[in-house]
C-alpha cells in the first residue's frame, strides 16, 4: 500500500474531496517516506481554512477499527505510553519542537465542584455511582444546553447576567449533591457561561498543564494530515480522565455546529469562543505584541476547530499502536483487554463474519475487529494569547 498516494499538499485536498488516513503504520516513518520522495520538510507556520477543513477517511486495515473505549484502561495507558514516544518521533521527522511543562502541584479547592481537579470530582463521583467516568457537573451542564440551548441563536458566544451566573454557581456548590437544584430555572446564556466558567476554573487545564504547549504547537505543522497525526497522538496521550471529559464536551460542541442555522454559531464561531477556556494557564506569562496576541489566538481556535471536526478520527486508535500493544502483551502471556459491553459487541461481529464467509473460522479469528465505541452515558506566551478571550 502507498503510504503517500494520498497526503494532501500544504493547502488542503479540493473542497469535498476525501483523502485516506493511514493508521496501519507509524506516522514518523510515513513522514520520513515523504521526504525521501520528495515531500516538502515543514518549516513555518500553516493557516487552516475557516470555512472547510480536510475530509479524511480511515481505511480499515486487517485489526480493524479500534476505538478508545474498546480497551481496557491497562492497555490504554500502554497506548499512551508508546503515542509520546511516537510523537516524538514525529515532531523530530518534522522538525518541529515538542514543547512540554512541568505539572505543577494543584491547591485543594474549598469548593465542591468548581476549582475542583477532574479526579477529584471523579473521587466523589463515584462514591455514588462506581461506573461514573465524567464529572457528574459537566455532564448536568451538558445536559441542561443540550435539552434547551442548541437552538438558541449566539449561544456560547452570547453572556448571560454575571450576576445571576454568580448566583447559581452558589447554588451548585450548596445543592447539586442534595438533589435540590433545579436546572428549570437556568437561562440558556447562563448555562453556556456556567459550563466555560467549570472548565476555565479547572485547577489544571483540560488539555493538561504538561501537554498544553504542545497542543499550541499543531497549527505551526503546514500539511494538513501531519498536523492531525500530532493532535492524533496528543489525545491518545491525554490522562483517561480528561480525555473522557474532553470528548462528552466536543460531542456538544459538534451538536451545537450542526443546528448553525438556528444558533447561527459556525464551527470557526464555536471554536473561537471555546478556545480561551481550554488553553487557561494560571501562570504569568509575558506580555505579547497585539499582533503576536492575535496570532496564538487563532492558533489556539485553529486547534479547538480540529478537535471538534475530527473528533471521530481522534478517538479511534491507531492500528500500528494496538499491534504494538498486542506484542507487549504476548510477550507476558496477554491479549489486549476490551471492555466487558465491547467484548460481547465484538464476539456478536465475530459470529456474524463467520457466518458470511461460509463458517471459515479463521476467516475472522485471525484479526478481531473491535466495534467503535465510547462509553455509556451515565508555558507560555500563548497562554496570554487565549487568556484575553476568557472572560466571556
Amino acid at each position: 500500500m502507498d503510504l503517500i498516494s494520498n497526503v494532501a499538499g500544504p493547502e488542503g485536498p479540493q473542497a469535498g474531496r476525501e483523502e485516506a488516513f493511514h493508521m496501519d503504520s507509524a506516522y514518523s516513518e510515513q513522514a520520513a517516506l515523504r521526504l525521501q520522495r520528495g515531500g516538502q520538510r515543514p518549516g513555518g507556520p500553516g493557516a487552516w481554512s475557516k470555512g472547510s477543513l480536510p475530509k479524511f477517511r480511515i481505511p480499515k486495515g486487517r485489526l480493524g477499527l479500534t476505538k478508545v473505549g474498546d480497551l481496557s484502561s491497562q492497555d490504554m495507558k500502554k497506548i499512551s505510553a508508546l503515542a509520546l514516544i511516537e510523537l516524538t518521533a514525529l515532531c523530530d521527522v518534522l522538525g518541529v519542537d515538542l514543547k512540554r511543562s512541568k505539572a505543577g502541584k494543584l491547591k485543594a479547592a474549598e469548593t465542591r465542584l468548581f476549582g475542583v481537579p477532574i479526579e477529584a470530582l471523579l473521587e466523589a463521583d463515584r462514591k455514588a455511582l462506581p461506573s461514573t467516568q465524567v464529572p457528574l457537573v459537566l455532564q448536568a451542564l451538558l445536559s441542561c444546553l443540550e435539552k434547551r440551548g442548541l437552538d438558541t441563536e449566539g449561544i456560547l458566544r452570547v453572556p448571560g447576567s454575571q450576576a445571576r451566573v454568580k448566583g447559581l454557581e452558589q447554588k451548585l456548590e450548596r445543592d447539586f449533591y442534595t438533589g435540590l437544584f433545579s436546572w428549570d430555572e437556568v437561562r440558556h446564556n447562563d448555562a453556556s457561561d456556567l459550563l466555560k466558567r467549570f472548565i476555565r476554573e479547572l485547577p489544571a487545564p483540560l488539555l493538561t498543564a504538561e501537554y498544553l504547549p504542545a497542543f499550541t504547537v499543531v497549527p505551526n505543522i503546514p500539511d494538513p494530515r501531519q498536523r492531525l497525526q500530532a493532535l492524533h497522538l496528543l489525545i491518545l496521550i491525554l490522562p483517561e480522565a480528561n480525555r473522557n471529559a474532553l470528548k462528552v464536551l466536543l460531542e456538544f460542541l459538534r451538536k451545537v455546529v450542526a443546528r448553525e442555522q438556528s444558533n447561527k454559531m459556525t464551527l470557526w464561531n464555536v471554536s473561537t469562543v471555546m478556545a480561551p477556556n481550554l488553553f487557561l494557564h494560571r501562570g504569568q506569562p509575558p506580555k505579547l505584541s497585539k499582533g503576536r496576541e492575535k496570532q496564538l489566538a487563532e492558533g489556539a481556535a485553529e486547534v479547538v476547530q480540529m478537535m471538534v471536526f475530527y473528533q471521530d478520527l481522534l478517538w479511534t486508535v491507531s492500528s500500528f499502536l494496538v499491534a504494538q500493544v498486542r506484542k507487549l502483551n504476548d510477550s507476558s502471556g496477554r491479549r489486549p483487554q476490551l471492555c466487558d459491553w465491547s467484548l460481547r459487541t465484538w464476539l456478536r461481529r465475530m459470529h456474524a463474519d463467520r457466518d458470511k464467509a461460509g463458517g471459515g473460522p479463521e476467516a475472522v479469528s485471525a484479526h478481531p475487529q473491535p466495534t467503535p465505541g465510547w462509553m455509556e452515558k451515565e508555558s507560555g506566551e500563548s497562554y496570554q494569547a487565549v487568556r484575553n478571550g476568557a472572560s466571556n
